[in-house]
């Protein structure tokens, strides 16, 4: 399926080995790695089409189906299960409905998925027909993906410490870190965020413009390897947790910009559990997306722009007391199944 901006297998978790290292191996076979091609896999051979959702039924009260989603390393033998994906997190709900888990309920379905990546919930609205999942007959389009289709709401709940239980994980809004001014933020995703300016960055750079500047990635590296030690997260060199968000204000009618990287190379568009993560931040007074954030008027969508366009947020926040909580955050994405069939390892 795609999911978003993204693509993979969406497989039964039951179907799969239940002991951790046996059923990476078998996601490790399914997608062909490591292999910088992916030739003896189903994996597309970048990091967005190196993914893989498994979902079952649910036996929590309330929860239709449990999910679990895993970055498959590429050129490397390693499966990283820490993440969450927002973007092919949207397929979940179509997969359940298409596997009977859930049944139709007239022209929307709504499907509630507890993540197990993150400890949380979401609760998602797919639009149906007799027919089952009505996956393109519809006139929504998001950044990245060529035609429209029909639009999956997406409420998620409970974000906040998915990673590390703490929405600052270093129990500071800010740090300096190798001589840069970041904020960590675990709310969606985990994410180092840092200035575009404290690199002499603009902002508005692509995927090709990093290609070449090692150093420079080396140096995003650094930081981020260090302030995950001081976080607590240990030794993070062979996860793709935290990632990274290079910061910048809005350019093209958004409330703040962002370049996501994956942390070893820029995303082509922009997870949506970043996006979540980047609003949020900056709807908290004293982080660094706070001072790049154009703040939306209340109630109102907090547009996020990437190198290929733009994603809508709709943030529910509050305080209570001098704390900062994020009540719900939602966002719209599109999918699509590709072909339904066996896959073997």
């Amino acid at each position: 399926m795609r999911g978003g901006t993204s693509k993979g297998p969406f497989l039964d978790l039951r179907e799969l080995p239940s002991e951790p290292d046996q059923r990476n191996d078998a996601l490790l076979r399914i997608m062909g790695s490591p292999d910088k091609k992916q030739i003896d896999g189903i994996g597309g051979a970048t990091f967005v089409t190196s993914k893989v959702v498994m979902v079952q039924p649910s036996s929590r009260p309330g929860i239709d189906v449990d999910y679990l989603f895993a970055q498959v390393f590429i050129d490397e033998a390693v499966v990283d299960t820490k993440p969450t994906c927002g973007n092919m997190m949207s397929g979940v709900g179509p997969f359940a409905i298409e596997k009977g888990w859930v049944n139709i309920s007239g022209k929307e379905t709504t499907v509630n998925v507890y993540n197990i990546n993150t400890d949380s919930t979401a609760e998602m609205v797919v639009k149906t027909d007799d027919q089952g999942v009505n996956y393109t007959d519809g006139d929504f389009k998001i950044d990245g993906v060529r035609g429209m289709g029909a639009p999956i709401l997406m409420r998620m709940k409970g974000i906040e410490g998915g990673a590390t239980g703490k929405l600052f994980p270093t129990g500071n809004k800010k740090d300096i870190i190798l001589g840069t001014e970041v904020t960590l933020f675990d709310a969606g995703n985990i994410m180092v965020h840092m200035k575009a300016s404290s690199f002499g960055l603009t902002g508005q750079e692509t995927g090709d413009y990093f290609l070449d500047k090692l150093d420079l990635m080396d140096q995003f590296e650094s930081i981020r390897r260090e302030i995950a030690t001081i976080a607590g997260m240990g030794d993070v060199s062979k996860s793709v947790l935290p990632k990274i968000g290079i910061l910048s204000a809005p350019s093209n009618g958004g409330h703040i910009r962002s370049l996501y990287f994956t942390p070893k190379t820029l995303h082509p568009t922009h997870a949506v559990s970043g996006a979540v993560c980047v609003t949020s931040a900056g709807m908290c007074e004293g982080t660094i997306a706070s001072e790049l954030l154009v703040r939306p008027k209340e109630n109102e969508t907090c547009i996020l722009e990437h190198q290929a366009g733009k994603i809508p947020v709709e943030l529910q926040t509050s305080m209570n007391g001098d704390k900062f909580v994020i009540d719900s955050a939602g966002t719209y994405r599109t999918a699509r199944k590709l072909m339904e069939g066996f896959v073997y390892y």
